[in-house]
């Protein structure tokens, strides 16, 4: 059986952690249009404290980065098993795992991911995903199609410093 130590839930998280009791997936979202996870006391976009509500997250996904776990940090995580940060269709971004699939195959970048529950022993759940129906395997996914989607371009340094020049 696999172990999770997961956080007391707090004045800020208590909603997100409630809703989990009933495998409901929700985000925060601002009175300014932008969506957050996880839970916090102000809007990221816009720093407002009281314009923050929550809605329910549609639960669709799309991989931005996996890895595959081969040794576990922790007594009780079984390896091996999938690590995925996931782009909501609501634009947040969730570390979790996938599951149902082939870790030594991994998850590809732009793989369709649907929302599923990992229950805890305390009635609330934590939010992991499985490919969704009819999504394409790593064999099957075109490489070219990652170009489609809205992920960060490893190659541009958000930062504004100047770029590293290299010697050839």
């Amino acid at each position: 059986m696999n172990v999770y130590e997961v956080p007391a839930a707090d004045e800020i998280t208590e909603p997100w952690w409630e809703a989990t009791r009933t495998h409901r997936l929700l985000v925060q979202r601002c009175e300014c249009g932008h969506h957050q996870h996880p839970p916090r006391a102000l809007c990221t976009e816009c720093a407002a404290m009281d314009r923050l509500g929550w809605v329910e997250a549609s639960g669709a996904a799309v991989v931005d980065a996996s890895t595959t776990v081969y040794r576990s940090p922790l007594p009780g995580l079984e390896p091996p098993y999938v690590v995925a940060r996931v782009r909501l269709e609501e634009g947040p971004i969730l570390l979790t795992n996938v599951i149902e699939v082939d870790p030594g195959a991994g998850v590809p970048i732009g793989a369709v991911v649907h929302l599923a529950w990992r229950d805890l022993p305390d009635g609330r759940a934590l939010p992991v995903f499985r490919p969704a129906p009819g999504a394409l395997s790593a064999a099957e996914l075109d490489p070219g199609r990652a170009e489609d989607l809205d992920l960060p371009d490893p190659t541009n340094d958000s930062t504004g410093a100047a770029p590293v020049a290299t010697e050839e």
